[in-house]
């Protein structure tokens, strides 16, 4: 259930799920550029690092 909402959150705020997926990382850092280079790169990294584990 817990991975099912940061994928939702993810189509929204990419970083933010990485963020409370894993805590404060260079991952974070990651889906926040990803998201200013365009909303969709941001979001795939996003769901490929929850989904990862």
């Amino acid at each position: 259930m817990r991975k099912t909402l940061l994928i939702v959150l993810c189509f929204f705020f990419p970083f933010i799920a990485v963020l409370l997926n894993e805590g404060l990382s260079i991952h974070v850092l990651w889906a926040f550029l990803l998201q200013l280079l365009g909303h969709i790169p941001g979001v795939i990294y996003g769901i490929y690092r929850i989904v990862k584990d």
